[in-house]
């Protein structure tokens, strides 16, 4: 195991919880090239661990030790795997003191965002131990006399999970737990940017009593994760594929998986819709949409990225929003006083300019921010609030994964509708009226996998999360539907003699 860093290792409770080398069979390793890379404190921009760099020629190993384990792992009882989940949750839940700090240093969110981040992470790991003993086979009448169909549901076999940087934690135990509880074996390949949260998880998965191969973590800097991703989605003995990140990489992996007709599921890009209407409790509206805008610098799949308001309230509701950003404090994750910390990636803060700087450019007036800030040589950019914004600008048709706010005026619900679903994504969309009926048109009408009504959060261990049109398909968390991405259905039909 390599040495944490004195910044953070002065920080843990437990200095042994942190790693830093791959996870493989068991095995604490070395990329066969003996190359590492540098993480990146993205309040600091400072280098504070490295990494194995590994490689595609590294995933056969990892491969290999995941299909062996799977051979021992799918004969597991469904109460013994829902056994070692509940063992699991509970040191992840023990540990998340640790874990706060690490994903703090990873990502840069403030600490009680990565306190919230382990929270709602631990709640995927408690939601598929119950999961585990639910999985249920059915009997059909035949049509024929004399024949009994039935079905049963087995595990797929060895699964790679590719994880982005936004919720490292979160999004290893949406897939791997529920992985585990059907009965699979997992091959994680974290962000370049937090692979420590994924190897950490790794570590407490084997303190749980995991055997050796059935989970496994590899780390990778930004120039291998395509090679590397691309051998684990064309290796013949994986079986399922399951990846979060943006449309333009999932079509590729789309691509790599199509050879060989793997089970793929995909969660991509969002350009969300958030729609105001002039009934609407504004101060309900607005506290959701700050929650859902904000939260780690703006940068969530399903984070609002289009607010349209009604004309009757748009200044009204423009004038709430930026007293309410006003008060947003920038700053590193671990000051207790930080309500909002850095992007995780300094290519989050050109995006961000550069959308700002074509709105204004296009009749936009920024209401409030709008600016870098200059602290630590971190990766920080003001809460900023765009009024006056148009289809035509690029933050309408760009997905912005930052810390701004463009709110575009409407008057209509028709036209409403036919600007929220102007885009090729439909991850979610969100809609905040008093009217019933005009909230239920609404929930038919907007082309999203998933509508938050009167509500910012669309996503809960027991609510199916996925997007339609270019936002992926396929679900993760929910009853039945999270756990069947991991499941093939076996039909057996059998022919009766001396019975009706």
């Amino acid at each position: 195991m390599g040495q944490p860093s004195l910044a953070i290792e002065s920080k843990l409770k437990n200095p042994e919880i942190f790693r830093n080398q791959a996870y493989v069979n068991g095995q604490w390793i070395e990329a066969k090239s003996g190359k590492r890379f540098d993480i990146i404190d993205p309040g600091t921009n400072e280098k504070f661990s490295s990494c194995p760099d590994m490689a595609a020629e590294d995933v056969d190993d990892a491969v290999k030790a995941a299909q062996e384990a799977f051979l021992t792992y799918r004969t597991f009882t469904p109460r013994v795997r829902a056994d070692l989940l509940a063992k699991f949750d509970a040191l992840i839940r023990e540990n998340k003191d640790d874990l706060a700090t690490i994903l703090v240093y990873e990502t840069g969110k403030p600490l009680a965002e990565a306190y919230g981040e382990i929270e709602y992470a631990a709640s995927f790991t408690r939601w598929f131990t119950g999961e585990a003993e639910r999985v249920q086979g059915t009997v059909f009448p035949a049509a024929m006399p004399g024949r009994r169909i039935f079905t049963i549901k087995q595990p797929l076999g060895v699964c790679a999970a590719l994880v982005p940087w936004n919720f490292p934690i979160a999004m290893v135990l949406r897939k791997a737990s529920a992985a585990f509880a059907a009965g699979c074996t997992v091959i994680a390949k974290p962000s370049p940017e937090t692979p420590l949260s994924a190897l950490t998880l790794a570590y407490l998965a084997e303190k749980a009593g995991y055997p050796k191969g059935v989970f496994n973590v590899l780390p990778t800097s930004l120039t291998n994760t395509p090679p590397l991703s691309e051998a684990l989605c064309r290796h013949p003995t994986v079986k399922k594929v399951s990846f979060t990140g943006s449309t333009r990489v999932g079509k590729i992996l789309s691509a790599h998986c199509a050879d060989s007709l793997k089970k793929l599921t995909l969660e991509l890009g969002g350009n969300c819709p958030f729609v105001v209407f002039d009934d609407a409790n504004l101060t309900q509206a607005c506290d959701a949409l700050m929650g859902l805008k904000f939260r780690h610098a703006g940068q969530a799949c399903i984070t609002a990225n289009r607010v349209y308001v009604q004309k009757g309230i748009y200044t009204k509701f423009s004038e709430l929003l930026a007293e309410k950003a006003r008060q947003i404090r920038v700053g590193h994750g671990m000051d207790k006083s930080t309500t909002m910390g850095p992007v995780t990636v300094p290519s989050g803060l050109d995006k961000v300019s550069s959308q700002v700087e074509d709105a204004k450019e296009n009749g936009a007036t920024v209401l409030t921010g709008g600016n870098r800030v200059n602290l630590n040589n971190g990766y920080f950019f003001e809460p900023t609030i765009i009024t006056n914004a148009t289809q035509k600008m690029k933050i309408a048709s760009e997905e912005t994964f930052g810390p701004l706010l463009a709110l575009f005026p409407f008057e209509t619900e028709e036209e409403a509708v036919k600007l929220a679903n102007d885009t090729s994504m439909g991850l979610a969309s969100y809609c905040f009226t008093k009217n019933v009926d005009r909230m239920w048109r609404m929930f038919e009408n907007l082309e999203a996998g998933m509508i938050g009504l009167n509500s910012g959060n669309s996503s809960a261990a027991e609510s199916p999360f996925g997007g339609i049109k270019e936002s992926g398909f396929g679900k993760e968390s929910g009853k039945d539907v999270a756990i069947n991405e991991y499941l093939i259905t076996k039909t057996g039909t059998l022919t009766l003699e001396g019975q009706y």
